[in-house]
């Protein structure tokens, strides 16, 4: 990929040149003589201290590196078995990561925890109705002819559902369309009992934990999900087309908690307080009833069998397919489920650049390691990009740069049990990370397909739409990565990091780092299933490699703005837009209740007046670094990127959310009902669910205390950003 045209590559051409003399014309006047000699001084003084390459060459050289062959070389190696969390396979892939991180002569170690890990010791279900032959489920994802993995697949973990319960149940089944809540409020205003029954559900809305735990809620004995066809088989199945096979399964973790389930609030480090399995597993963050995951060819079978009413038009499949309908029966579903849940070693991998002039300041890169299988989308298409992108840091290094501040490279262990790897290393580092770090960018699925999708804090919105202009887009050569974004129609452009469905949750929403995540493609058909190989990668995901760099490219260049720029380029002008939005998000929802968003309306005008005048201080102080270098002391510069970097933190309260006290950022956390979905307000939506579920003047209260709470965190906010004290 050639250099984009801005990039300069000599120390002359980075002098700041005078602007030619303009004509003698008695309507223009010419530049005063002061400020002719103070530019003329600030480009003697730029040749003399400031020789070394500006940083913009360096992003130039960054983009000029990419490698189709390297991210394509670590993906294969690295998908070339199943590697499941805890496993030999998954320890050889951490090795792969580390070697390959220190032959960049990068210091690279492994950090360890002993988490509680789940895998499947037996799985049973069988389908019987009134004079039919009972169907007995295979609950096994077939190979096709030809596969090259056909005899590594055995390797691959039983499809199940990671801290189901152990159990049997025989009871008829009830279908209950996504298994939200709404839809078992649907179940009970139609007057269906889901007590004791085994509610049916498909995959598509909400977090998987969420559809078993709101089943359990409605007084299901045990829960089947399905991958629907109309949503994961709309085209040719792999391997002649991208879409979910007839016996494709997605499996994958129910655990609603984040991090070691032993060892909530605090890290799981050697020797330390643990509850017992026991205890880990009876908590409310748990599932609490067995669950199984089937294929879309089974949970056909399944729906037609169950009889009573039609479901409603939503709840339907999609065309040809017979009808759906409510139950419950006569089906009856016998399942059971048995899990052995163990304690297990996993291991980060953690490579550390050593920045220059603020060693002790953090740019930290995160990407996860352990798949459900093969992993070459989820999340290896990530790590390959990671590996690739650390290759041309070496190669940078070796042109004599060395960042301004420290690029921290992070491979996380046990992402997909619950965020494990990521969330322990956190809380173990929680004091050095709050005080040190500047920003964590994360890339989980690099690529799965087509359109550039990003997520991150507001005050980076403007960095991404910059860099994103920068880069090629790997569909067409001749427009950029922010092209193609604004092609990919995500509405909002931008989506903020409240859900729990990667790395960055431990550092936005426990401990308030400024955070990024960013992909190409938005969803595939084949996701936690034993298709997620390299082959589907290199015919439908990324058949040249070329998204892979892409991604690579955007990855590094928003890290070396973030490590390379002497003033950190953050932007808070969005983050208020944000909390005024999402203040108007709130307005119609307590329409009429004895509830008042006047403390929220005051904290955000606070917020506003603050990021004016920090936007007022850095312009003067970029003013000063182009025309009168010697005003910007390394103390002002100082000053202001710790009150840009600080401000995140004060949005979150030690307490946490009510109910959550994991969850310590009051703008973003996951939704209560919906980990993967970002809620706005949480604390505030959470009192306001609850009021109106019970409707009495005390609940109504405990609204106008959230709202209070996070006017507080907000007003904090004002205070950091605008750098005094009352």
């Amino acid at each position: 990929m050639p250099p984009p045209q801005d990039g300069v590559h000599d120390s002359a051409a980075r002098v700041p040149l005078l602007p030619p003399p303009a004509p003698r014309r008695a309507a223009v006047r010419l530049r005063p003589l002061p400020l002719l000699i103070a530019a003329a001084f600030a480009a003697s003084y730029r040749l003399l201290f400031h020789l070394a390459p500006a940083p913009s060459y360096y992003q130039s050289l960054l983009l000029s590196l990419g490698s189709n062959d390297t991210a394509a070389t670590h993906l294969h190696a690295l998908t070339i078995r199943p590697h499941l969390a805890g496993t030999g396979a998954n320890a050889l892939a951490a090795a792969h990561v580390a070697s390959t991180l220190s032959s960049h002569s990068f210091p690279t170690r492994l950090t360890s925890y002993s988490v509680l890990l789940s895998y499947p010791a037996h799985r049973s279900l069988s389908l019987s109705t009134p004079g039919r032959d009972t169907v007995l489920f295979a609950l096994k994802q077939e190979t096709y002819a030809g596969d090259p993995y056909d005899a590594v697949s055995a390797e691959a973990v039983p499809t199940f559902l990671a801290y189901a319960a152990s159990g049997s149940v025989a009871a008829e089944a009830v279908y209950a369309n996504y298994g939200r809540a709404e839809d078992y409020a649907y179940l009970a205003a139609r007057g269906i009992n889901v007590t004791g029954k085994v509610a049916v559900a498909r995959y598509g809305k909400v977090f998987r934990g969420d559809i078993v735990r709101n089943a359990r809620d409605a007084g299901a004995a045990a829960a089947v999900i399905y991958s629907d066809a109309k949503d994961y088989a709309a085209g040719k199945a792999f391997p002649d087309g991208p879409w979910m096979p007839p016996t494709g399964v997605q499996v994958g973790s129910t655990f609603k908690g984040v991090g070691d389930p032993t060892t909530p609030m605090w890290p799981s480090a050697e020797g330390c307080e643990r509850l017992s399995i026991a205890e880990a597993m009876s908590s409310d963050d748990m599932p609490g009833i067995p669950a199984l995951p089937v294929s879309w060819k089974d949970g056909e079978t399944i729906l037609q069998l169950i009889g009573g009413d039609v479901a409603p038009k939503d709840w339907q499949g999609g065309d040809g397919a017979a009808a759906y309908r409510i139950g419950p029966g006569p089906a009856v579903l016998n399942l059971t489920y048995i899990g052995n849940e163990t304690m297990v070693t996993i291991q980060n991998v953690i490579s550390v650049i050593e920045g220059r002039e603020e060693p002790e300041r953090y740019v930290i890169l995160g990407n996860h390691r352990d798949a459900w299988t093969f992993g070459a989308v989820d999340p290896n298409s990530g790590t390959a990009t990671l590996l690739e992108l650390a290759q041309r840091l070496s190669e940078l290094q070796k042109k004599g740069w060395r960042p301004r501040r420290t690029i921290i490279l992070c491979n996380w262990d046990a992402e997909e049990y619950g965020l494990t790897g990521s969330t322990e290393w956190v809380e173990e580092n929680r004091a050095m990370l709050t005080s040190r770090t500047v920003a964590y960018l994360n890339v989980d699925c690099a690529v799965d397909g087509y359109g550039f999708y990003a997520s991150a804090t507001p005050q980076l919105d403007e960095l991404l739409k910059e860099a994103s202009k920068k880069v090629q887009n790997p569909d067409n050569g001749t427009q950029s990565l922010y092209d193609l974004w604004m092609a990919s129609n995500s509405s909002p452009l931008i989506g903020r990091l409240g859900g729990g469905g990667s790395d960055y949750s431990a550092f936005v929403q426990h401990i308030g780092i400024p955070s990024v995540d960013m992909t190409i493609g938005s969803d595939y058909a084949v996701y936690h299933s034993l298709y997620d190989d390299f082959i589907w990668m290199a015919k439908f995901g990324d058949p040249l490699f070329k998204r892979h760099v892409a991604v690579a490219s955007m990855w590094g260049l928003v890290a070396l703005r973030l490590s390379d720029e002497e003033i950190l380029p953050f932007n808070y002008s969005s983050y208020a837009t944000e909390l005024e939005n999402g203040a108007l998000g709130l307005s119609g929802r307590v329409l009429g209740m004895s509830v008042s968003l006047s403390p929220l309306h005051k904290s955000i005008k606070e917020f506003r007046k603050a990021v004016l005048k920090v936007d007022s201080e850095l312009k003067a102080l970029q003013t000063w670094k182009i025309w009168a270098p010697w005003r910007n002391s390394p103390l002002k510069v100082r000053d202001i990127n710790d009150r840009l970097m600080m401000t995140e933190r004060a949005f979150t309260d030690r307490e946490g959310l009510s109910g959550r006290p994991w969850y310590k950022h009051l703008i973003y956390a996951p939704s209560l009902h919906n980990d993967y979905g970002a809620q706005v307000y949480p604390g505030v939506d959470d009192a306001i669910q609850r009021a109106k579920k019970i409707n009495t003047s005390e609940s109504w209260q405990s609204v106008q205390h959230e709202i209070y709470r996070v006017s507080r965190v907000i007003n904090q906010a004002a205070l950091v950003l605008s750098g005094g004290l009352t």
